[in-house]
């Protein structure tokens, strides 16, 4: 079955899609959100790729360095063997930066017999827009495109660049390597330093993964998930992607293919939220920062959206060259998402600014300006709540009271009166109290219908929709509470199918969603346990690890049937929900352990 059988390095700059076989099918250089250099995995022909080609006798397995970022492509035909090393240089300086240049190293290592291989190496600069001419000079080979814009990258190895580039075979007697990157090197490479920048950027994620707490259960789970978290943070401004690609269609043959390479405030304030959980703090601050970057203007509304260096406008594009993941069109660059008006925003921005006072009180800085943008959130949320929105899934059509919107505005007040307090301004409590209980008032006498016994997805409708689970995680209402529990009943008759949940199976812009959105099965899982049900969502929950690819990594979507990945790769939402319902089986393993030590 075709999946998304990738692996993702990266080193906080950019990042690289390796596919099993161990060719590079998507990498943008230098930064996440540059145009592509190798884009194989949205188009077969033109896209571009970087591959080690073996003959069929092989056996080609794929696994990551334990608790590391380094990819490692093992081919063997029996006593022949060699492996491929996969990585973006990333470690500390001695003056205490950190070196992420935008390259990549495939470092070859030697381990039996007389293993034999062929390269492909056929970049195709500007997603491919134009011609891409590769020259062989003397230290390096080069690539260039004179499109529209010039653009050109380097390749260095330790192997015969002739035969690299004609694709003819190479007998592996030795290490070896090829440095692929986007700035010609002042200092050529050697097989030895290349070998010491892998030691380096393997120590580097060691220290990372160790600074994370060992829990109970799904440690290997907890810590993939983690790395490829911190793999889709983008270190100059602390910024937090979405997901690492473009247009990979969560549905294949239709035309919901989104550019996921943008900082959602959304998806990135939860990233950000079980980072912190997981002893990151440095991510969280950073994140902050870039936060407190947007908002110069205290009246200035947040956008759903931003660059990773904090652009504003996202123009969507459609690149018509390309034919797309598996031929779904269209290929998009930018998104027109960026101009919606989602009020949960501001809920979820005030749920981590709250948790990051509350955890790091003593180093945080910035506390003159988190509670100035605690009060202009309190004055936007005052002003707007009242609204309709387009909701968290986006919906391009008309706009509409949804109950998640709702209930994040009410997070966002109550959150702001308890910062309120840790600041010692009591004089806001009372004004803010009487606004937080309106709201609440609203979404209690509006969201709940008697028809389908349960909250639905927005007021006077008899849809449900998987986002009011989040009702209970921001203490919007009780685990145990009547409704909460008729709730996520509903929500399992309606919309879950063969342990997967819809978001939502109301016709929307795009027609009748036809995919589960990963995200939500965990939503689902972690409210089936806070009711009560821990067997069953134990066991939903392993068997949606089985979804997972063969690196553990997870996409936007998965499909019903075939239960194949689709959607964009890695996503950030999918794996911040695999930690969060992880801790909570763990803890719950963790107390069973405390009171039967009790008991003996």
């Amino acid at each position: 079955m075709d999946n998304l059988d990738y692996g993702i390095i990266g080193n906080c700059r950019s990042a690289a899609l390796i596919s099993k076989n161990g060719a590079i099918e998507w990498s943008c250089l230098p930064a996440f959100d540059s145009s592509s250099v190798f884009a194989k995995i949205l188009d077969e022909n033109k896209g571009g790729s970087f591959e080690i080609l073996t003959n069929g006798d092989y056996k080609i397995t794929q696994n990551y360095i334990s608790q590391t970022a380094i990819l490692v492509t093992t081919y063997t035909n029996g006593n022949d063997i060699f492996e491929v090393r996969d990585f973006m240089p990333r470690y500390k300086l001695e003056d205490g930066s950190y070196y992420s240049p935008p390259e990549i190293i495939r470092y070859l290592r030697y381990v039996s017999g007389k293993p034999t291989f062929k390269v492909l190496y056929n970049p195709k600069l500007e997603y491919a827009s134009s011609d891409t001419k590769t020259y062989i000079k003397k230290d390096f080979i080069t690539s260039l495109t004179h499109g529209e814009k010039f653009d050109t990258v380097f390749l260095y190895t330790s192997f015969n660049k002739e035969r690299v580039v004609s694709g003819n075979e190479i007998e592996l007697t030795e290490d070896g390597y090829f440095l692929f990157g986007y700035n010609e090197k002042i200092f050529s490479p050697s097989v030895k330093k290349v070998y010491l920048e892998q030691q380096r950027t393997k120590v580097y994620w060691l220290n990372w993964s160790g600074k994370i707490p060992k829990y109970h259960l799904y440690n290997t789970e907890i810590n993939r998930s983690s790395i490829t978290l911190k793999l889709l943070t983008y270190d100059k401004t602390g910024a937090v992607l979405a997901a690492a690609t473009t247009s990979l269609p969560e549905t294949i043959g239709e035309v919901r293919n989104w550019d996921y390479r943008f900082c959602w405030i959304r998806d990135a304030s939860m990233v950000i939220k079980v980072m912190s959980e997981l002893g990151h703090k440095n991510v969280a601050k950073r994140y902050l920062q870039f936060i407190i970057n947007l908002i110069p203007d205290k009246d200035e509304k947040l956008q759903i959206m931003y660059g990773i260096n904090g652009e504003k406008e996202l123009t969507e594009e459609t690149l018509e060259h390309l034919d797309g993941y598996k031929g779904s069109k269209p290929v998009r660059v930018g998104n027109a998402a960026y101009k919606q008006k989602q009020n949960d925003i501001y809920g979820i921005l005030m749920d981590v600014i709250y948790e990051q006072l509350v955890k790091f009180s003593t180093d945080l800085e910035n506390g003159e300006d988190l509670w100035g943008i605690t009060k202009g959130i309190v004055w936007i949320v005052d002003k707007h709540w009242k609204e309709a929105d387009k909701g968290i899934w986006e919906f391009r059509a008309e706009d509409r009271h949804f109950t998640f919107s709702k209930v994040l505005c009410w997070v966002a007040i109550d959150r702001a009166i308890k910062v309120a307090r840790i600041f010692n301004k009591s004089h806001k409590i009372e004004k803010w109290t009487r606004l937080e209980q309106a709201i609440k008032k609203d979404i209690l006498e509006n969201a709940w219908n008697d028809e389908v016994n349960a909250f639905t997805q927005s007021y006077g409708s008899t849809y449900l929709d998987a986002s009011v689970l989040l009702m209970e995680s921001y203490g919007f209402i009780h685990a145990k509470h009547p409704k909460f529990v008729a709730t996520v009943k509903a929500i399992e008759n309606n919309l879950c199918n063969d342990g997967l949940l819809y978001r939502y199976k109301n016709e929307d812009d795009f027609g009748l969603p036809s995919s589960s959105f990963t995200i939500c099965t965990f939503w689902f899982i972690n409210s089936l346990f806070k009711i009560g049900e821990e067997e069953k969502a134990r066991m939903y929950f392993d068997r949606l690890l089985g979804y997972s690819n063969h690196l553990g990594l997870f996409s936007e979507d998965v499909d019903f049937k075939t239960k194949r990945l689709l959607g964009n790769f890695p996503q950030a939402y999918s794996h911040l929900a695999l930690i969060e319902c992880a801790l909570n089986f763990s803890a719950k393993e963790s107390d069973e352990k405390v009171l039967e030590s009790m008991r003996e």
